[in-house]
């Protein structure tokens, strides 16, 4: 039994170890000063991709905004019941 506490304790130290690592790397102060400094270049490459996607695979595309759609319909019924 006791084996098996100091496996789990080791265990958690090291998931603990791993994640504060693993902050570095995800969504840290760099990754938001590049979206600033190439706010336009993104919007760019997005706008491209969404012309791209017309002609290639416009059912991708209604499938998309349907998504989008129902995501904001049920946003705005969650925003109503809590009101």
């Amino acid at each position: 039994m006791e084996e098996l506490q100091k496996e789990n304790e080791e265990l958690k130290k090291k998931n603990a170890e791993l994640e504060e690592r693993l902050k570095k790397y995800t969504n840290g102060e760099n990754h938001k000063r590049y979206y600033e400094k190439n706010k336009d270049k993104i919007k760019e490459q997005g706008t491209t991709y969404l012309k791209k996607l017309k002609e290639e695979n416009p059912e991708k595309l209604k499938e998309y905004r349907r998504t989008y759609y129902l995501k904001k319909k049920e946003k705005m019924k969650q925003q109503e019941d809590n009101i």
